[in-house]
């Protein structure tokens, strides 16, 4: 609705909306720095990347001193190759992403990011240098390299230092976390929102309550029957028991009875905001209790839903002190593993490495953004649909 349709008294003086929208530009920019910096940094031999000089960080002479400058034609062909990949992506792939199942949308955008991923690798690495060699030699000074990007540092991480180990636990772990926490809190959540009875009331005050402990108080708790899981299992798996310790079914565990209480509550309050009448609908016309729940609430709670597991999976993605405490090296999951590049003794190349990863592990968070945009936003202004 545009200003002039609202009445006057409705209308914001000019100068508190130009107040109001430069105070956001301001915490926007202020926010988006130090990912746009680290991003930069990243690209850049250690010596530009910690350089005094904002300047040689966004130039870095070094890195082009080294060999890893590009031109102004390599730039501009990433950038056509670039544009190229999000048309081609959005003409052929988009059109698939066009069903109206959840899952069918889930699958179809997957293919999008997977196809459009694999569009820009194919153009930049290979189409792209194919091109720019020939253009450099022939046009002189535009073909001379002015500013420095290197990917050698993802290179280490990823192939040399084995980093899609840590990020296949970290899918593992939150994969896990997300389903156990989603589909108890459903269930849980949609009983306690239909149940009027006191005993009701005192577990969500008793979840409350287990979800305000320390995290470290649950590991603490858990932490002795992991580490003799195999002599508890015996009498039941024989001498094939596992130990728990150290592997990523204990970190799921502990994951998700910290997140449990706070999903339950969550889903809950999504559930009182749909109208019992729908149930009572679905009950006349034959469905039992789950198939109410199935066919007719869960359709429109998939904004809450998708809401809650987007902080379900944060919680799993992000964490570092149970992952830290529970799991060995060899499956230790990305946000540890980058803080353990910090603890040997660390070189420059160390910490520029340790950036790079920092930054790799923020392109799955905005995947998900970019694909459940809609659904977050619905769910955490509407949380359902009211009747």
């Amino acid at each position: 609705m545009s200003d002039a349709s609202l009445p006057r008294a409705m209308r914001q003086p000019f100068s508190l909306k130009f107040a109001s929208n430069a105070f956001l530009l301001f915490w926007l920019l202020l926010a988006a720095f130090p990912l746009v910096w680290v991003l930069v940094m990243s690209f850049k031999s250690p010596v530009d990347a910690f350089s005094s000089s904002a300047a040689d960080v966004l130039i870095g002479p070094r890195t082009v001193a080294d060999g890893n400058g590009y031109s102004v034609i390599d730039i501009a062909l990433g950038i056509l190759v670039f544009w190229l990949s999000i048309k081609a992506a959005t003409k052929w792939l988009s059109p698939m992403a066009a069903g109206d199942g959840f899952l069918q949308k889930v699958f179809s955008w997957a293919i999008i990011s997977v196809g459009f991923a694999a569009l820009f690798i194919l153009g930049f690495f290979v189409v792209a240098p194919w091109v720019a060699a020939p253009l450099n030699a022939l046009l002189g000074p535009l073909g001379t390299p002015v500013i420095g990007l290197t990917a050698q540092h993802y290179e280490a991480v990823w192939v040399e230092n084995a980093f899609y180990e840590n990020f296949r636990n970290s899918m593992i772990v939150t994969f896990g976390v997300v389903t156990v926490s989603l589909t108890v809190g459903t269930l849980a959540g949609y009983g306690l929102a239909r149940s009027g009875s006191t005993f009701a009331f005192w577990i969500l005050i008793i979840a409350l309550i287990f979800r305000a402990l320390p995290p470290s108080v649950l590991v603490a708790g858990y932490l002795p029957v992991f580490i003799n899981s195999a002599e508890i299992l015996r009498p039941f798996l024989g001498e094939n028991a596992p130990t728990l310790y150290g592997q990523p079914l204990a970190v799921i565990a502990v994951l998700v009875s910290i997140n449990q209480p706070f999903t339950i509550w969550m889903l809950r309050s999504f559930f009182q905001n749909i109208p019992v009448d729908l149930d009572e609908s679905a009950r006349v016309d034959g469905c039992t209790h789950f198939q109410a729940f199935r066919w007719v609430i869960m359709p429109v709670m998939w904004p809450g839903v998708i809401t809650t597991g987007l902080f379900s999976f944060l919680l799993a993605y992000n964490d570092f002190l149970v992952t830290s405490l529970l799991l060995d090296a060899s499956n230790q999951t990305m946000v540890p593993a980058i803080a353990g590049y910090f603890n040997r003794e660390t070189t420059t190349t160390d910490q520029v490495e340790a950036i790079a990863a920092a930054v790799s592990i923020t392109a799955p968070l905005f995947l998900l953004v970019m694909i459940f945009q809609r659904q977050i936003v619905s769910g955490l202004t509407a949380g359902a649909v009211k009747g």
